[in-house]
């Protein structure tokens, strides 16, 4: 145990988090199991240490971070670690890739039954399942994502300003008033979104590596490691995933035709479908219906889930349709439900309407939001497109 204590204080104290992402405020830090998922790559690890650094002193040893790529978790179950944990007067056990370890779900249940004193934070894939019908963890765990950094965090980071965030509705109602404070500050959006479109979504661009082949890595062990471990797939089955994974990206403007799709790839329109739901599940797609159809049915739009996986596939792309889509459906889909618009417009939220603009449109329908690129603020129902990135 002492070794897994002095890596621990290793790691928080050589942690370092620019920025404090909102999600730490948003838990509620009282409840016995806590789950975070999240992509990989958004920085849940150093999420949990930058938890230990601030609620714990670096050799308090009530709290304990540990990963499960530990080799001592191949032959000890982690119940019987926490136990051994918990005598030593642990209150707080944060256990990174929980979904790693065989019958996680079953130790963290007895964990959850046999030490109400002790708190337990995990972390994992959004591919994770947490409805297991024989644990009924979903019944007993608070579960939260940890998004990439928006926009608003990209800048604060790159500006060492403090802005605010602001909610849809607020945007919606008083983005003039909202845009003019933030242009007050000295500091123009536009001269940040493209490098934040192409390299701001993942910590990666705080690190001294390539930024594309961080996130092309990362990308690939979302497929090869988190879908197929967690949903228990043959390894012959990868590269029809990552195929379909390429053909939805190179076409992302089409509605996609999910018969041919599955004549190109050789399999069934059932298959296809499955896929579709996995990659979406892993945050590696967004899919958005039409209004009243069901998540069964065939999805009306799909892009990628972030522009910077966007651009990583396709570097030298210059659609800004589908750049604007995808930024729209990253911001406004995360909270939000989004249905594919009808020929006045490319969205409906919440019964409202939505048309992304690369220019001023010849006329304005007075029930629609425009959302326009390349301008710095708007007026009416008239809205930078930038803003939707302040809203976490």
């Amino acid at each position: 145990m002492e070794a897994f204590f002095k890596t621990h204080a290793h790691l928080v104290e050589h942690t370092t988090a620019p920025v404090r992402r909102l999600l730490m405020d948003e838990i509620n830090w009282n409840d016995r199991l806590i789950a975070i998922k999240g992509a990989r790559g958004v920085g849940k690890t150093t999420f949990l240490l930058q938890y230990a650094r601030e609620h714990f002193s670096t050799n308090d040893h009530k709290c304990l971070f540990v990963g499960m790529n530990n080799f001592h978790f191949q032959q000890h179950g982690l119940f019987d670690f926490a136990c051994n944990f918990h005598r030593m007067g642990g209150q707080v056990l944060l256990v990174d890739q929980a979904y790693k370890l065989p019958h996680w779900q079953q130790e963290l249940r007895r964990c959850y039954d046999n030490l109400p004193a002790l708190k337990i934070v995990f972390t994992g894939s959004c591919a994770m399942k947490l409805d297991d019908e024989e644990t009924h963890l979903s019944n007993l765990c608070s579960c939260y994502t940890l998004r990439g950094f928006s926009l608003r965090e990209f800048i604060n980071l790159r500006t060492g300003k403090n802005f605010s965030h602001y909610s849809f509705q607020d945007i919606l109602e008083r983005h003039e008033m909202i845009a003019a404070n933030i242009l007050r500050q000295e500091v123009n959006p536009l001269d940040h979104i493209r490098a934040y479109l192409k390299h701001g979504f993942y910590p990666f661009f705080l690190e001294q590596t390539n930024y594309t082949e961080s996130l092309l890595k990362s990308m690939n062990m979302t497929v090869e490691v988190d879908i197929l471990l967690i949903h228990q797939i043959e390894q012959k089955y990868l590269h029809k995933i990552k195929r379909l994974l390429y053909l939805l990206a190179s076409d992302a403007q089409a509605t996609p035709n999910v018969s041919q799709l599955a004549t190109d790839m050789q399999t069934s329109r059932a298959t296809v479908m499955g896929y579709l739901k996995l990659l979406s599940d892993a945050q590696l797609l967004n899919m958005v219906y039409r209004k009243g159809e069901y998540a069964s049915k065939k999805p009306a739009r799909i892009t990628l889930h972030d522009t910077n996986q966007l651009f990583a596939i396709f570097p030298r792309t210059n659609e800004e349709e589908i750049i604007s889509d995808t930024f729209f459906q990253q911001n406004v889909g995360i909270d939000h439900q989004i249905f594919i618009g009808d020929r006045s417009c490319n969205y409906f939220v919440e019964n409202k309407k939505f048309r992304l603009c690369n220019e001023e449109p010849h006329r304005f329908a007075p029930d629609i939001y425009y959302l326009r690129t390349g301008i710095t603020k708007g007026h009416d129902k008239q809205l930078p497109l930038w803003l939707l990135g302040f809203m976490y």
